[in-house]
């Protein structure tokens, strides 16, 4: 996939998500082989007032290129003086967040809530593609606000002739949320009648998934977001499969504790030791939410503030792990939990996992 000057290939794009694309994580999903990365969305209204946070979300360093960065807001002024200052920082693309759905994110008008407002999201995209000299202009779209009111043809078409780029198509309405599976269906009617790339979201765990969504509807790019929590993997899998027609397949406890010791260290170039202990702590829930001994993990892995207790902690659960201590493993619930809230374990697991 090409996106103006830059050539993907067919390599995996890693999509922007809040309290997650840290550069830490960042770094991880290019090491395993991610062609494109996102910082955490950022606020257009932050980015011009020069926000410390929103711009601490923005920064990335000249190593981490190819990367883009989603903007959230719902002005157009606004946002055309963001992407002028964003500008500055020589990304790779901008993305309009046109497809969050969380409900404090929607009610101020922001996020999914422009799927509601076609000639609002249209001026917006106009706007940023004005406002843009150089930088390609996405857009990330969900199908519609419910399965009553799904407009995602009027929306894609709308916002190729307004001017962007790319579009990134969640196969979900609002709505669902995360709650059911993603209707890549609506793929074929989307490129169809739009002349831009269409890349798409939602529902992509595995490169079997990937595979199929490939096979049977051809989307020009694919971005991958909580299916690279824990698993940046997915990216090394499929790259593998491309380039070899092999799927080495999901690690194994050495290789993830490996992964976990390496994003640790990330954690430390960038936060400093003490914050990166209390980060790592739910990074290793997601890289070992597939294994067996989730309950034990989850007893003890967030009462640890000394690395080398949390090291040891997680080497003996590796240990126990490779030699089969723990009992009545269910991955299919595990994984439920997970679909329907990353942090699952905030979720009631008694009895569950």
């Amino acid at each position: 996939m090409k996106i103006g000057e830059l050539d993907l290939g067919e390599r995996l794009i890693l999509a922007p998500m809040a309290d997650i694309t840290d550069k830490s994580f960042r770094k991880i999903a290019k090491d395993f082989g991610a062609g494109l990365t996102f910082t955490q969305m950022v606020s257009a209204e932050g980015v011009v007032l020069n926000n410390f946070d929103t711009l601490r979300f923005l920064s990335f360093s000249k190593l981490e290129k190819p990367i883009g960065v989603q903007l959230l807001g719902n002005n157009p002024d606004i946002i055309f003086d963001a992407v002028r200052e964003i500008e500055r920082f020589n990304p790779d693309v901008i993305d309009l967040n046109s497809g969050c759905s969380v409900s404090k994110v929607v009610k101020l008008d922001f996020g999914a809530s422009l799927l509601d407002q076609p000639v609002l999201l249209s001026k917006i995209i106009g706007k940023m593609k004005l406002a843009s000299t150089k930088t390609p202009i996405s857009v990330k779209m969900r199908l519609g606000k419910d399965n009553s009111h799904i407009n995602i043809i009027e929306n894609v078409k709308l916002a190729a002739d307004s001017g962007a780029d790319y579009v990134v198509v969640h196969c979900r309405t609002r709505k669902d949320k995360y709650e059911i599976p993603a209707d890549w269906s609506w793929l074929d009617k989307i490129k169809s009648i739009i002349p831009i790339p269409v890349v798409v979201n939602g529902s992509i765990f595995s490169p079997s998934d990937i595979m199929e969504i490939k096979s049977r509807y051809s989307p020009d790019g694919f971005m991958i977001a909580r299916g690279a929590i824990g698993n940046p993997f997915l990216f090394s899998r499929y790259n593998s499969i491309i380039n070899n027609n092999f799927d080495p397949g999901e690690p194994n406890a050495d290789e993830v504790f490996a992964t976990v010791q390496q994003h640790f260290k990330y954690l430390c170039e960038d936060y400093g030791e003490d914050p990166a202990i209390q980060k790592i702590k739910k990074h290793v829930v997601w890289y070992f939410k597939n294994f067996s001994g989730v309950n034990s993990l989850l007893d003890k892995i967030f009462s640890f503030d000394n690395n080398r207790e949390l090291f040891e902690f997680v080497e003996e659960h590796v240990y126990r792990i490779k030699n089969s201590k723990y009992k009545n493993f269910d991955n299919a619930s595990v994984q439920k939990l997970f679909n329907e809230k990353i942090n699952f374990w905030e979720l009631s697991i008694e009895n569950k996992v």
